[in-house]
């Protein structure tokens, strides 16, 4: 398979060094050692992301942000015109809590820091911008900014994942197919849908899964349940399946999935001649204003009995839509329940922007992103995965799996007042 040249930008390792106390000019901030400090992190053409810094002087081990490039991005930030500004990443550091008071942002300058960036060759390796100190007024900043290859797999949806769509692998005008899905409802028999000439039947050990990570009893009231997609390879063979464990029921006295009792995905891949559990997707419905579509998504390793690791937890638009995305390196800082992204919870530990402990040195940095479009609109995901991530055909099946699970979710998370497409409505019951 052919990959899509992405690069990774990333800001961390970020400190501010204050000034010895003494009186202070009464124009200029300096706040004390022990002040709240953030910063505000902008790159032209991205939304800026936001993350605290410590103001004690001791650098910190974990990244504050992070941005992916495609090959456009690259193009439209490459200095190509004398007349055009080089490509630079605006900081804004400022002292006093992140909010706002009435509209206005609570928080003081205290001083700004602009690093040029020159993609030129950062396709093929790793390129530093800036690691050390900046000084800014009587105050110094640490940062470090660089940038380093990140190639990925991408693939399209031809049509909605109800619809049994073609996937195709994307490289640059190039369309490729390589996997077909097929959308069915699983019935009581469990397996007789998910049965195929390469993977016995599932009577005994399918039973077992769905009993370790859902629930297969009748629920009285409004509920949606067994929907199941499974991917082929181009030989027909299935290569990863997601299938609805725990059905999406609607809370008491309501027509919205609570988080309280969400709905879930189990997403498995062959072994050893049956289907194994990978990765568990939970799915909801945010309540209030922002009426999102919350989600968690956890890695389920071998011999674990049911507990999983979570990678991702966060919320999209249900109107908007937005990216899910599984990126063990976001942010330490960055808001991980913000709409339209879901940058994973970075870990803390120490090291080299703080990898280290299982799952995170295996998976490190990008892991994987999934377009989803908001409510009523048509959804064709696209699905970029990080080569590091992908030895095999059934791996990127897998992400592509997950990639249909999170876009029917959507769906499952309708309010029960409101009729689903046909396709989704069959066997209702």
């Amino acid at each position: 398979m052919d990959t899509c040249p992405f690069v990774r930008l990333t800001i961390g390792n970020l400190a501010l060094k204050l000034p010895v106390s003494s009186k202070p000019a009464s124009s200029v901030v300096h706040p004390s050692s022990s002040s709240p400090c953030y910063c505000k992190i902008k790159l032209k053409y991205f939304l800026p992301q936001t993350s605290s810094v410590s103001s004690d002087g001791v650098v910190s081990q974990t990244l504050a942000a992070t941005f992916h490039l495609s090959k456009s991005d690259l193009d439209r930030l490459s200095n190509k015109s004398v007349f055009k500004a080089k490509a630079c990443i605006k900081i804004s550091i400022y002292t006093g809590r992140r909010g706002a008071t009435c509209g206005v942002n609570s928080g003081k300058l205290l001083g700004k820091v602009s690093v040029p960036v020159d993609f030129n060759g950062t396709e093929l390796k790793p390129v530093v911008f800036h690691n050390g100190w900046i000084s800014i007024g009587s105050s110094s900043f640490h940062l470090n900014v660089k940038a380093e290859p990140d190639p990925r797999f991408v693939f399209q949806f031809d049509n909605e994942p109800e619809c049994s769509p073609q996937v195709f692998q994307i490289h640059g005008n190039i369309r490729q197919p390589v996997f077909t899905c097929k959308f069915t409802f699983r019935n009581n028999n469990i397996d007789r849908n998910h049965r195929s000439r390469s993977l016995p039947s599932e009577t005994s050990g399918g039973r077992k899964w769905l009993s370790s990570f859902g629930s297969e009893r009748e629920r009285p009231g409004k509920e949606r349940k067994g929907w199941s997609i499974t991917v082929h390879d181009l030989s027909g063979s299935p290569v990863a399946l997601a299938s609805m464990v725990t059905p999406f029921v609607a809370s008491p006295g309501s027509d919205r999935v609570s988080r309280s009792n969400p709905g879930a995905w189990l997403i498995l891949r062959p072994g050893d001649g049956t289907w194994k559990p990978w990765g568990r997707l939970e799915a909801w419905r945010e309540r209030g204003s922002s009426d999102g579509l919350g989600y968690r998504f956890e890695l389920i390793p071998d011999n674990t009995n049911g507990s999983g690791i979570v990678l991702a937890e966060s919320t999209m638009s249900c109107s908007k839509g937005g990216n899910f995305v599984v990126d063990l390196g976001a942010g330490a800082g960055t808001n991980n329940l913000s709409r339209g992204t879901s940058p994973a919870v970075s870990p803390r530990s120490s090291g080299d922007f703080g990898y280290g402990l299982w799952p995170y040195c295996m998976y490190k940095g990008f892991v994987m992103s999934a377009s989803v479009e908001g409510e009523g609109k048509c959804s064709k995901p696209s699905v970029q995965v990080s080569v590091q991530h992908v030895n095999c055909t059934e791996d990127a099946a897998a992400y592509v799996a997950l990639a249909a699970a999170i876009d029917l979710s959507m769906d499952a998370c309708k309010h029960f007042n409101q009729r689903l497409r046909k396709e989704l409505c069959q066997q209702q019951y």
